[in-house]
């Protein structure tokens, strides 16, 4: 098994507010544990910043897991950052990670992993 640092960037997200731009999504046959996310607020004004994670995995002896939000509607001033991750987070094949602004291309995010393949 292979483990593997990585690191995914967007200069400016979301392309249209109110439709969450994805950012990353699990490859197959990979487990990713993420270690870090941070979104700048690059407009000329104060934004609402929401992330989610996308998962239609089952894990045994459970029920389906469904969409969730690490953060929703949260203001991040002008020139401002927020890292919305306390801790880590273990994705399956396939989940996704979703970024959303009340504002186009307000936001400049970077998300670090581990890759387990």
């Amino acid at each position: 098994m292979a483990n593997t640092f990585k690191l995914v960037t967007r200069d400016v997200a979301p392309a249209a507010s109110g439709t969450p731009e994805t950012i990353y999504t699990v490859q197959t046959g990979s487990t990713i544990v993420m270690l870090g996310l941070t979104l700048s607020n690059v407009h000329t004004s104060q934004v609402k910043a929401s992330v989610t994670l996308v998962s239609t995995t089952t894990q045994t002896g459970q029920t389906q897991n469904t969409t969730a939000h690490l953060i929703k509607d949260v203001s991040i001033p002008v020139g401002s950052m927020l890292s919305p991750l306390m801790g880590k987070i273990n994705m399956n094949q396939g989940d996704i990670i979703k970024v959303d602004s009340d504002v186009n291309d307000a936001l400049s995010v970077t998300m670090s992993y581990m890759e387990i393949t």
